[in-house]
């Protein structure tokens, strides 16, 4: 892979800058905007970029840090699903916990904000309150957001318990986008005057990065992402008339920024030391960019796969048609094909082969995936196991120079499953997924030193790309991304049953 970032250069810049911005605060809340593990997209459109640079950031900085969670009690009640992870934001909440645990890093408490008594938001609430974890109950905020002298009053944010903290930066974090974490930290801005100390408030958001031009790919491939949340880059005019430069914000902020700005001015009785959005963040991504070529084919890349994942969400209805047309407009922009994603050809191409030897009108699932040195395997569905199974059994094969005659599970192992499946758990889906072949794989490595040899390659697959001609399972797309395998599909489902499609 082609590194188009530095990540060691990155971290010190950015830990430096954020040192700065607190040295002139009794206490800095900061806003962290996107994912602060996992950011899988930052590591697609900027190659060496580490998924976890944000909360390494963090534990270098861990004695001055403490963390505040915010979950939108709505998203509670509704069961809102994290898409990269397939599981719902209380879930989320709580995985968010373990991890910031890991890296040695103090979880002050939890926020649920907007909270009105939604029953699953209390349940939620009893859960976390019974495992020793702090929460706090914020409700609407009185007035927001045009009446700013109730929103900055008893009845605004002074209804809002103050949360006690200990550490000069305290960040405020969150599963997902519309979680309140703006109004949290805000809300402790108050708390914090009225009790005599210097609080300040800035954001840290990877995306857009305000120091590449408005139309570069990067920033574009950030619209491909946010489409269902409807944001637009747009230049920052606050930022040009304040200093006669040009940086690069997105519209919920910049419409934004005047109000936060009064709210700021009203709760400090100062004039705000922020002439700009753009101020306000502490984002120093941009600096970290080495080699901006590479950064651009990875972000028309990045495009290409949010068109493909906008498809197959529009198909099971998760998105509206206008994210849908956004996300081909985008693709129109800058002169894109699904085809520029070389493994979609190899896929198609295959399935059409198949469709054709069958001479049968019908839907021929294939995964095809283009490995580290350049070669591209496929693996077609069958009866005994479906096509991300074949074809990562393919891939490993050919890391371990295998002959593709040799079966690296035995049919002893692979039967006693089927029927399994079958009989005991009434499936109708008998054909093994990408999980259970890989465990019938470990299986049969206890005593097969072919399969123990097949198995040791599986890290290999890390950072390959992957094309399937129908829509996966969500299970196996999980798979594949624990593999670290970059997938994508066409909007075609395997079948056309409705409840048994995978």
């Amino acid at each position: 892979m082609k590194i188009g970032f530095d990540h060691e250069k990155y971290l010190e810049e950015q830990s430096k800058y954020i040192l700065e911005r607190v040295n002139n605060y009794d206490k800095l809340y900061l806003e962290f905007g996107g994912k602060l593990l996992f950011d899988l997209h930052g590591k697609r459109v900027l190659p060496g970029f580490d998924e976890n640079a944000k909360i390494k950031l963090l534990h270098k900085l861990k004695e001055k840090v403490e963390i505040i969670i915010c979950v939108y009690a709505g998203d509670i009640e509704r069961n809102k699903i994290r898409g990269d992870f397939g599981i719902t934001y209380d879930i989320d909440v709580l995985r968010l916990i373990d991890d910031l645990r890991n890296y040695e890093l103090d979880v002050n408490s939890v926020v649920i904000t907007r909270y009105s008594g939604q029953p699953a938001a209390t349940v939620f609430i009893n859960k976390l309150e019974r495992r020793g974890i702090k929460v706090y109950k914020h409700e609407a905020t009185k007035g927001y957001p045009t009446d700013v002298d109730t929103i900055v009053s008893d009845e605004g944010y002074g209804k809002n318990p103050y949360i006690e903290t200990t550490k000069p930066i305290v960040v405020v974090t969150a599963p997902g986008p519309g979680s309140g974490k703006l109004a949290t930290c805000l809300s402790q801005l108050y708390h914090e005057y009225r009790k005599g100390k210097v609080a300040g408030y800035s954001k840290f958001e990877t995306f857009p990065v305000w120091n590449v031009p408005l139309k570069h790919p990067l920033n574009i491939a950030y619209e491909a992402a946010t489409a269902d949340l409807k944001d637009v880059n747009m230049l920052d005019s606050f930022h040009f008339d304040a200093y006669n430069k040009v940086a690069v914000n997105y519209n919920r902020d910049i419409e934004m920024f005047p109000v936060i700005k009064r709210i700021i001015e009203k709760i400090t009785g100062e004039d705000s030391v922020y002439k700009s959005p753009t101020d306000m963040g502490v984002n120093r991504v941009g600096f970290g960019i080495v080699d901006d070529e590479v950064v651009k084919e990875a972000s028309r890349q990045e495009i290409i796969r949010r068109y493909f994942k906008t498809s197959c969400e529009y198909k099971k209805g998760y998105v509206d048609k206008e994210t849908f047309q956004r996300v081909k407009l985008i693709m129109e922009e800058l002169n894109l094909k699904p085809e520029d994603r070389k493994i979609v050809i190899a896929a198609r191409e295959h399935s059409a082969k198949l469709k054709q030897i069958a001479n049968k009108n019908e839907v021929c699932p294939v995964v095809a995936i283009e490995l580290s040195d350049g070669t591209m395997l496929t693996g077609k569905s069958s009866n005994l196991m479906d096509g991300t199974a074949a074809v990562v059994l393919n891939a490993i094969k050919h890391f371990a120079n295998i002959s593709d005659e040799i079966h690296l599970i035995s049919p002893v192992i692979i039967e006693p499953i089927i029927n399994l499946k079958s009989k005991t758990l009434s499936s109708r889906n008998t054909a093994l997924d990408c999980e259970e072949i890989l465990m019938a794989l470990s299986i049969c490595a206890v005593t097969n030193p072919t399969a123990q040899l097949a198995l040791e390659k599986l890290s290999m697959l890390k950072g390959c790309q992957a094309h399937s001609t129908t829509i996966l399972s969500r299970n196996s797309e999980q798979t594949f991304r624990k593999l670290g395998i970059d997938v994508t599909c066409d909007a075609e489902y395997p079948s056309e049953n409705l409840y048994y499609s995978n």
